[in-house]
């Protein structure tokens, strides 16, 4: 290959020679000589992106594209010649052609990372000074009917947390026999040609964790020339890009930097990042994650075996740091039921799934299709998981877990749980600004499910104190709403709460059970006092509900890591 001088590079390949064949012949130098932004948009600038193409300018009739290598040209020079005509070849270093789209078009693509969902379904157009009114306005009220009549009032918001508590367990009841009456999956199929699959691993201050990510990820079992990972890193995050450049990448793995913006969430950083990305399917890991090695294969092979309907395939997550303390068996147990009979059950129910965040994969086509991520929303999965039942998609659940890191420290936890619930009680609002519409596009029995999923969930956390008195009663403590209700009524109303109380530890164990951790099941009664940090968080985020809707409060990795 010869270098030659930029304008040799204008000149266009002899007549008798095809297109294709003097692929890479000239070197282009993007910086220096700026491409023409109309050509680029003839192709589109996420194609651009995804392929690692760059149109540069159109001479003697011909436009020059700029290639990282004659390979890449020839791959896609039909669709090169149906956008722009005849075309010839220039060689340019990947970086420097995505250098130069990110100049172009990046203002453009940032603000589409920041509004691609449309905006009725979107938490974008949350009303802060609206919901502060409405939440002084409740607050008053409260406090006036607290005043004249605070026994009917404590009765009133008891029967509440029971009501919530007895929904979500009879949900967790239903998935539970949902789960034990399914029939077996289907044997896996080995398919003769596997499609690109892209990974998505957003990072942001990871820069301990960055070298154990990538090499947990070069354990994937998946052809390199058919695997495309991203490490998406804020620009400004200097010190997780400077670990990665010591990490030593392999060729399937690149970082995209995403630009500045007044929106720094990990939905925005994901919407940026799938321009780049060249699969068709599409997965999303956290930093810390530990797949097993043969995910990917089971995960292509489960699209291929389900229709175009089934757009999404959450796996597994679970913990490989067990046994810290109290706080990550705790964490253990609970992610145990979730992820082994909780979400499965939902999924085969029917119901819409609230995604977890982490080891998803989806179509890429419907991905685009739906507007992507929301990126004001800090529960972007769970938010994405009810958008997609929405519009008729299905979510499944994988068979393959995911290692990660259990959060073992209270205040870290809190945080991290608080976030959590505030996006549940974002993600409510924003879908039931139209209860109608919802039902309609729903249906009854998976609109029902939202309100117990969501709903249900965020007042069990936030009304939970006024149960806990019942935990007196049988020592006969007596408790100030039975002398309203009388003896029969409050009877029904603390077994409830015991009977309640007794499914959350049955159902705990025997997600446990579904686990290779050996836990002792003794440890599950004590769910009671860790569900008390929950009420904590919970309350937390409804205070960032008035304050700071979008904050996302970031939660550090690498600290307990026993992942490799």
């Amino acid at each position: 290959m010869s270098v030659l001088p930029l304008h040799t590079a204008l000149l266009p390949a002899p007549p008798a020679q095809p297109a294709g064949a003097g692929a890479a012949q000239w070197t282009l130098h993007p910086r220096a000589h700026p491409p023409d932004p109309q050509l680029t948009d003839r192709l589109g600038v996420t194609f651009c992106l995804a392929s690692g193409l760059l149109p540069w300018r159109q001479v003697a009739g011909q436009t020059v594209v700029a290639a990282p290598s004659a390979e890449v040209f020839l791959r896609h020079l039909p669709r090169l010649t149906a956008a722009l005509g005849p075309v010839v070849p220039a060689l340019c270093p990947a970086d420097e052609i995505e250098a130069a789209l990110m100049r172009m078009r990046g203002p453009a693509l940032a603000l589409r990372a920041e509004t691609s969902v449309a905006e009725p379904e979107s938490c974008r157009s949350y009303r802060l000074g609206r919901v502060r009114a409405v939440a002084v306005v409740g607050l008053a009220l409260l406090v006036l009917a607290t005043a004249l009549a605070p026994l009917a009032v404590l009765a009133v918001m008891t029967g509440i947390a029971v009501l919530a508590t007895l929904g979500f367990s009879l949900l967790k009841l239903a998935a539970w026999v949902r789960v034990l009456t399914a029939r077996p999956p289907p044997s896996p199929v080995t398919l003769a040609r596997l499609p690109t699959v892209s990974i998505m691993v957003a990072l942001y201050h990871e820069a301990d964790i960055a070298a154990r990510l990538v090499a947990r990820l070069d354990r994937l079992d998946y052809p390199r020339a058919l695997l495309d990972v991203l490490l998406v890193v804020e620009a400004d995050d200097h010190l997780t890009r400077a670990a990665l450049a010591r990490a030593g990448l392999p060729g399937w793995m690149r970082v995209v930097a995403v630009p500045n913006g007044p929106i720094r969430t990990k939905p925005r950083a994901l919407n940026h990042a799938l321009d780049f990305c060249r699969g068709s399917l599409v997965g999303v890991y956290d930093a810390e994650d530990a797949p097993e090695p043969d995910q990917l294969q089971k995960m292509v092979a489960h699209f291929h075996a389900r229709g175009p309907e089934v757009a999404c395939l959450q796996g597994r997550l679970d913990y490989y740091n067990p046994r810290v303390n109290w706080l990550s068996r705790c964490f253990t147990v609970e992610y145990a039921a979730w992820f082994r009979l909780f979400l499965p059950g939902v999924a085969q129910l029917g119901l819409a799934v609230p995604l977890g965040g982490t080891t998803l994969f989806f179509r890429r086509e419907v991905l685009e299709k739906l507007g992507r991520w929301d990126a004001c929303n800090v529960t972007e999965d769970a938010d994405l998981g009810i958008r997609l039942a929405r519009h008729g998609y299905v979510t499944e659940l994988l068979d393959s877990t995911t290692f990660e890191e259990a959060n073992c420290r209270a205040r870290p936890w809190i945080k991290q749980r608080s976030r959590w619930i505030k996006g549940f009680m974002m993600t409510w609002l924003t879908h039931m600004r139209d209860p109608a519409r919802l039902w309609r596009e729903l249906g009854v029995r998976r609109f029902l499910g939202v309100q117990l999923l969501l709903l249900g969930s965020v007042l069990q956390a936030l009304t939970a104190p006024f149960l806990w008195a019942f935990w007196l009663v049988p020592l006969e403590v007596g408790h100030p709403v039975e002398a309203l209700l009388g003896p029969v009524a409050f009877r029904v109303l603390w077994i409830t709460f015991f009977a309640v109380e007794g499914l959350t530890i049955t159902f705990a164990i025997a997600g446990l059970r579904r686990t290779a951790h050996g836990l002792s099941p003794l440890w599950v009664p004590t769910l009671s006092l860790y569900h008390v940090m929950a009420t904590a968080a919970a309350w937390k985020a409804a205070w960032e509900m008035l304050t700071r809707p979008f904050w996302w409060d970031k939660t550090h990795h690498g600290l307990f890591d026993a992942g490799g």
